[in-house]
């Protein structure tokens, strides 16, 4: 008799049997994707790993997306120049060469306009590239402690006479290295192997950190990103407040969470080629007194990792890695080289 079922509980067996199968394909499906927030100080390298995984995971940008790009990248200039030209009158420092005194003040005049068909006059790109080369500015950067130039201004100062050409397009190192605030939180999802990657970006400035408290949930792993080179820079929201000094503090918030006990933390020292270049001008010891290991790349490096490991009072295991946002080859193998770490001590991140 128990082999006669009724046509109810035929349709219940049935209906039971789709369920199942269902939270089986979920499951499958769950264990496929894989939620990463992206954490960080402002400036700290977020959106240009994101910039990154449309590049090698999106087939990268079409012409027009690069076109959409090219307002940013001259804002970045001009406020960059309007940077250094504000410093050289804050440190009562004078240019070398006479005619970039009239320069800098058509510099601090110029304005660049929303309108998409804007192009920069040919008189500013002349400006901005006689001041940049002007013997003055390696004094002034050697204050960059007391004043804040974004990190990219280097960049575009070298190539201002391509940026400022008539037909100007963005190539995707422009893309990387422009530099727009993040507000909000933004996700971009892609594909890497089996994987279902979605890669939370959030603003990292302190008016923007509230509103991470929204992606926390179900986080498989975090990205916390630290620019290497922010040791002697200071904050654009605040002016007196060291950025290295203001990533610890907010690293420690992340990592003794108890919304993040569950979860791996990936530590990114990044923009090391920044800080290669810098530690020999600008020794470490001069904003951090107690390290003593002088301008060798490698103690400096592991130096400040062991800064950010004491904060780990919650003792999760954090995985390092040294990298270059910049650099899509340099980022395009960080997730392979987590599988085979099981603690912040195995393996060694300083290759150089």
């Amino acid at each position: 008799m128990g082999c006669c079922l009724s046509a109810e509980e035929k349709e219940n067996r049935a209906r039971s049997n789709q369920i199942d199968k269902q939270i089986e394909e979920d499951g499958r499906k769950l264990r496929k994707e894989c939620k990463i927030l992206l954490l960080g100080s402002g400036e700290s390298g977020k959106s240009t790993i994101v910039k990154q995984m449309k590049i090698i995971h999106q087939n990268g940008y079409t012409k027009e997306e690069l076109a959409l790009y090219r307002i940013t990248v001259y804002k970045n200039l001009i406020d960059s120049a309007q940077a250094i030209v504000l410093a050289l009158k804050k440190f009562k420092l004078e240019p070398r060469e006479p005619i970039n005194a009239h320069f800098a003040e058509k510099i601090l005049d110029y304005y660049v306009e929303s309108d998409p068909t804007f192009q920069l006059s040919p008189e500013i790109v002349e400006a901005i590239d006689s001041v940049w080369n002007d013997d003055i500015i390696k004094e002034v950067l050697r204050k960059q402690s007391q004043f804040y130039l974004m990190d990219s201004a280097p960049y575009f100062f070298k190539h201002v006479r391509r940026i400022g050409a008539p037909a100007y397009i963005p190539v995707e190192d422009d893309v990387l290295r422009a530099r727009t605030k993040t507000t909000g939180i933004s996700e971009t999802r892609f594909n890497m192997g089996q994987l279902n990657i979605h890669m939370f970006d959030v603003g990292g400035q302190r008016s923007e950190r509230k509103k991470w408290i929204h992606c926390f949930e179900a986080v498989t792993s975090i990205i916390f990103c630290v620019a290497l080179s922010e040791y002697n820079q200071v904050l654009l929201e605040e002016s007196g407040q060291n950025r290295m000094a203001e990533s610890l503090v907010l690293f420690e918030s992340v990592i003794n969470s108890r919304w993040f006990l569950r979860t791996s933390i990936i530590l990114f020292l990044n923009k090391i080629d920044l800080f290669k270049a810098k530690i020999p001008e600008i020794p470490l010891e001069g904003f951090f007194p107690e390290y003593s290991g002088g301008s060798d790349i490698g103690k400096a490096a592991k130096y400040i990792l062991w800064r950010f490991t004491q904060t780990n009072r919650a003792r999760l295991n954090i995985y390092p890695h040294l990298t270059q946002a910049t650099d899509t080859s340099n980022s395009d193998n960080d997730d392979d080289d987590n599988d085979d770490d099981d603690n912040d001590d195995d393996g060694d991140p300083y290759s150089y």
